[in-house]
């Protein structure tokens, strides 16, 4: 049995689609879970609890944790080092292993290429929050009680992804007649992960006994692009003009003030300020696996849409 907590979200459904070739029983855990396979096995439950935890890993050979929390820093303060402690505790518990989807907010801001062995120095509330809760990941996994890695994430983009800010604010907009939006600096290149790739290199990553106790980078095209030509690609296949507005800080917080997603996210905009490279070498030299070219992966955004 291989379960997804946190089972509804892009990454949970792109990683239910990718399991299949791995195992016959899944086991899908949310509060309103929903099937991706036919054979899927549905249980709602909420992470917060810890009885409820225990229940959904009850039985699994390995854990995938993929769940996304309001994006509100209280609440990741308060629930993230809970969720992940009751997640931690029923994986020892039932003698599960762990994978857990995480993002490079623990990085926070990097000269050069993001790798895996870049120092943890967050420059975010958030960030601190993450790097909070990878320790605890990484500390279970040192002293042996739990078998975990950490499956680590650029920003994303790709078929429905609803949650990507680029999907949002550029294939979107772009879509809809309207100018798409980039935020603070165009000119600067921004890696991208391609989230199907994402799902089906966590599944391996899941199904992969000598992958455990480290940290992975996804696969992700090392060819980054700038705004300015993430703008002009979408347009390109949208078939439309490439209009786009380029959204300094101060506009930033005046729109913060109006919505509660964009004040959020204000302490995250050094990640637009100067060039955001995500390096997944460790995973192309270890594993088989064609990462999808930004081209390509435009190409089938963009067709989602239609």
């Amino acid at each position: 049995m291989q379960t997804i907590l946190g089972a509804g979200g892009v990454i949970g459904t792109e990683l239910a689609k990718s399991l299949p070739k791995f195992t016959d029983r899944i086991r899908l855990v949310s509060r309103n879970p929903k099937k991706v396979n036919a054979s899927d096995e549905l249980l709602p439950a909420d992470l917060r609890n810890a009885e409820q935890t225990s229940k959904a890993v009850k039985g699994s050979d390995v854990v995938y944790l993929t769940v996304g929390l309001p994006y509100n820093i209280k609440i990741w303060q308060s629930q993230w080092p809970l969720v992940m402690r009751n997640v931690l505790d029923a994986c020892r518990k039932h003698h599960a292993k762990l994978v857990f989807f995480d993002n490079v907010y623990c990085y926070g801001r990097v000269e050069g290429w993001m790798t895996e062995s870049t120092p943890i120095n967050p420059a975010s509330r958030k960030g601190a929050v993450r790097t909070q809760v990878a320790a605890m990941v990484m500390d279970t996994s040192t002293k042996g009680d739990v078998q975990a890695l950490i499956a680590r994430s650029a920003d994303f983009y790709g078929p429905n992804t609803p949650l990507s800010f680029v999907n949002v604010m550029v294939f979107e907009s772009l879509k809809q007649g309207k100018k798409a939006q980039w935020m603070i600096n165009d000119s600067v290149k921004h890696s991208l992960t391609y989230t199907p790739d994402a799902g089906k290199a966590t599944a391996i990553l899941g199904n992969t006994d000598s992958a455990y106790g480290q940290v992975w980078h996804l696969p992700t095209d090392r060819n980054a692009l700038t705004g300015r030509e993430i703008v002009e690609m979408a347009a390109r296949e949208l078939n439309v003009a490439p209009r786009y507005t380029v959204l300094p800080r101060w506009m930033m917080r005046m729109a913060g003030l109006f919505s509660g997603i964009i004040r959020e996210s204000v302490e995250m905009l050094y990640q637009n300020e100067s060039d955001y490279l995500f390096d997944s070498s460790k995973f192309d030299k270890v594993f088989d696996f064609k990462t999808t070219s930004y081209g390509q992966g435009f190409k089938e955004t963009v067709r989602s849409m239609k």
